[in-house]
């Protein structure tokens, strides 16, 4: 399928091939792998912790809460199971909400909990509560996928 080499180069974390897909061709950064439960570049880059690949995404617009089809995973589900804490580390300093549900009510902290993740689900407890009080502070639900816009101050 075109445009899948962006999903490639994420997996891989070969951030020179990533740039360059993304500024000179016209590939949909969110683009989904069909052949791969409908995985984004991002979820990719989420899973392998490959942090600047996911800076890289999200500058280009990638949506850091995409759902895979399957069990309806965000990228911050396949960095918690996957143990990647610096990649959860950097959803959170961009603002993506890292306390989204699958479509059974797991959290990436639950996922996380599931595999043995013990640094990530410290690191999520934290930062689930600090998120938490922010969206409340903006007034914004707490269901919602809105990606917290403003900065934390």
């Amino acid at each position: 399928m075109a445009g899948l080499e962006i999903h490639e180069a994420a997996a891989t974390g070969d951030y020179d091939s990533l740039e360059e897909y993304l500024k000179h061709s016209k590939v949909d950064v969110n683009l989904k792998d069909i052949e791969w439960d409908d995985r984004t570049a991002l979820h990719w880059a989420c899973m392998k912790g490959y942090v600047e690949c996911i800076r890289l995404l999200i500058e280009h617009g990638a949506d850091g809460c995409a759902r895979s089809a399957e069990e309806s995973w965000t990228p911050a589900h396949f960095a918690a199971e996957s143990g990647r804490q610096h990649a959860l580390r950097a959803l959170f300093a961009a603002d993506i909400p890292i306390d989204r549900q699958n479509k059974y009510g797991d959290t990436p902290k639950r996922v996380a909990e599931i595999y043995g993740q013990h640094e990530c689900v410290r690191y999520l407890t934290t930062a689930e509560e600090e998120q938490a009080k922010f969206r409340k502070k903006l007034g914004i639900d707490e269901d919602s996928d809105e990606i917290l816009k403003h900065s934390k101050k």
